[in-house]
């Protein structure tokens, strides 16, 4: 059984590129068979038969890019000058005698790229684009059939087809833009389900972890003590139990933020995230104190980096603190812009503090910067 919510979620992020598809590809099929039909009215029928398979092809690049995020001011260009030479290598290509239909089919197929265009680009560039197809189109009909009223005739129906299809096209520009701000709004509240859920699970293992080495070492100390193996006056003994005891506070206690020192080291690249609309969130767990000099700008280089190199989606700033050690982390699930250099930032810090910093990604895009160091070397 599949849930309402499996099926309304897989409706929702492929319906619109499934129809358009669809469309595509009715579209050059029709096509099709109207270059079939009218092969005869050609010199060179090998170039007609390229010119829509040129046209398929330029259909199954532009398509996807058109619904991904609409088309780059260098592919509708493309697009507008793909139109213009398909119409001009069908016009020049046709016979004297040559009829071809009412409207010919190299418009209606320069039309599709027109359209997508017209979904993505400013309306200057497929009037344009427009306005030179016909242009073409109508220079060479003229040559061919020269200028009775039955060539004005199809020269208008012409005209009538490719507004048509633009005007309809242009009107779903602002569907479009829904769709994607409606896609984009849920990838968004996506990775920050994924940021929360790693953190959580990142928070929940440390904790295990501590609880785990007070069982393997507060215990026996304990029993050891019960015993009368060791004596609790012994100040040696009492400096292990208090450090254990503290421990086990940290590991129980609410998880409310204490790392005031060091996110105030942090607040430069936190201001520059808030600004740029990165959406950030913080979670401490136990209390990193106030690192050394070094330590502060080696990280706060590292964290800065990351921020300005990743997309304005949801981000989770983890810090964990242990007795001795401190580690951060900067957890994203969108890919940054070039993955920034952090390693040699360790040669800025003093060996004592064993501050290192690195950052991996998978191959979804998701990744995570790691930086530890040593707390009371850099306190």
């Amino acid at each position: 059984m599949v849930s309402r919510d499996a099926v309304l979620r897989d409706a929702y992020e492929s319906g619109l590129p499934r129809a358009i598809a669809v469309v595509a590809a009715i579209w050059q099929l029709t096509l099709l068979f109207q270059v079939l039909a009218y092969l005869p009215d050609f010199r060179q029928q090998a170039v007609v038969v390229g010119v829509w398979a040129g046209l398929l092809a330029a259909a199954v690049w532009l398509v996807p890019r058109a619904w991904a995020g609409g088309l780059s001011a260098r592919e509708g260009a493309a697009a507008v000058l793909i139109a213009i030479v398909a119409v001009a290598l069908v016009g020049w290509e046709r016979r004297a005698h040559g009829a071809s239909g009412s409207v010919d089919w190299s418009v209606v197929g320069s039309g599709w790229l027109l359209a997508l265009v017209a979904l993505s680009r400013p309306a200057w560039l497929w009037i344009s684009g427009a306005l030179g197809v016909f242009a073409v189109h109508a220079v060479l009909l003229v040559r061919v059939l020269g200028t009775s009223s039955l060539v004005l005739a199809r020269l208008t129906a012409t005209a009538y087809s490719l507004v048509l299809i633009l005007v309809v096209f242009s009107a779903l520009r602002p569907a479009a833009a829904s769709y994607a701000a409606i896609a984009g709004r849920r990838a968004a509240l996506l990775s920050q389900a994924r940021a929360e859920h790693a953190a959580a699970a990142a928070v929940q293992q440390d904790r295990h972890d501590r609880l785990a080495l007070l069982e393997a070492e507060a215990l026996p100390l304990l029993r050891a003590v019960a015993d009368g193996s060791l004596d609790p006056a012994d100040p040696a003994v009492r400096e292990r139990c208090a450090r254990h005891a503290a421990a086990l506070r940290r590991a129980l206690a609410s998880r409310a933020p204490q790392a005031a020192g060091l996110l105030t080291e942090l607040q430069p690249a936190l201001s520059t995230a808030q600004a740029r609309g990165l959406p950030l969130e913080i979670q401490v767990l136990g209390d990193p104190g106030q690192p050394g000099r070094e330590v502060a700008e080696a990280t706060l280089a590292a964290v800065d980096g990351v921020f300005r190199a990743l997309p304005p989606h949801p981000v989770t700033l983890t810090v964990l603190a242990s007795e001795d050690d401190v580690e951060l982390y900067v957890a994203f699930a969108h890919p940054p812009r070039g993955t920034p250099e952090v390693s040699g930032l360790t040669g800025s810090v003093p060996a004592a503090a064993a501050w290192r910093a690195a950052i991996d990604v998978d191959e979804t895009g998701a990744g995570c910067l790691e930086v530890r160091w040593r707390k009371q070397e850099a306190a």
